[in-house]
């Protein structure tokens, strides 16, 4: 898959219903693409607003024994702990290894976490039958927005997703986690996202950055934000909040809101 063109957003429409639920939003995309920064833009932008936020991550408060596997990848591996850093790079040896008998291993530990998200969504009050909550409701009260930093997207970017049975193992997944109302995918030039986060090399970016572009055609339902400047990528961001929301977005959103149009996917 080539280069994305200037992709536009896409955005599902919330239907009416007297059930009401928190409203599900999602960050996924390479390591050093921004996903840190555009959370924090983003709930501070909301809570301005009056909403109530919370943050899961997705590897603390979603992944089945993380402490565990964690572990396993710098024993076996031989895997530098740490998060990269400019100027303090690390060698990370986890996601980034190829075995057939690890690719085995994540179908079966996604899966688990899989089980494990649908029964997280479900505590804060997921319902796939419930519209999320009308955000100005009658007594005035504001909507909860729960956000994801990462998602189980993200595991299945890291699987072999042009093989036949690996594509049916991600249709059962779908089955079984809640579909974000706004499941961000984060661009990111591979060069300008390893000098920001030095974990992996140059060449696990450019082939982890296909496999999300190849994930969001094969699922579509992730909101595509360009690789761009970063007041540009904030400003789509907030866009594409709005419009999920249904709420009228603030003046300096709307001034090139015809950049959006739903159902739009990453060009392939």
């Amino acid at each position: 898959m080539g280069d994305t063109k200037q992709a536009e957003l896409s955005a599902p429409q919330c239907p009416e219903s007297r059930l009401r639920r928190p409203l599900f939003i999602s960050f996924s995309g390479v390591d050093g693409a921004g996903k840190s920064t555009q959370i924090e833009n983003l709930r501070q932008l909301l809570e301005a607003a009056g909403f109530r936020t919370r943050l899961l991550a997705f590897w603390d408060d979603i992944v089945v024994g993380c402490r565990f596997r964690e572990g396993f990848v710098h024993k076996a591996y031989n895997s530098e702990r740490g998060i990269g850093e400019p100027g303090k790079p690390v060698a990370r040896r986890d996601k980034n290894v190829r075995r057939w008998y690890l690719t085995l291993l994540r179908h079966l530990l996604y899966f688990a976490d899989a089980l494990h998200l649908a029964w997280v969504a479900a505590r804060l009050g997921y319902n796939s039958r419930g519209s999320i909550k009308k955000l100005a409701a009658e007594d005035g009260a504001m909507g909860e927005v729960i956000i994801f930093d990462r998602y189980i997207y993200d595991e299945l970017a890291n699987l072999p997703l042009a093989n036949p049975l690996t594509r049916f193992y991600i249709k059962i997944i779908e089955l079984i986690v809640p579909r974000p109302d706004l499941a961000y995918l984060l661009d990111a030039d591979p060069e300008a996202a390893r000098a920001r986060k030095p974990e992996y090399p140059v060449s696990f970016l450019r082939h982890s950055r296909r496999a999300y572009k190849n994930l969001a055609v094969l699922m579509r339902c992730m909101t595509f934000i360009p690789a761009l400047p970063l007041n540009d990528a904030k400003r789509r961001v907030e866009q594409a909040f709005w419009l999920v929301a249904g709420r009228r977005a603030p003046v300096e959103a709307l001034e090139s809101a015809e950049e959006i149009r739903p159902d739009a996917a990453p060009a392939a």
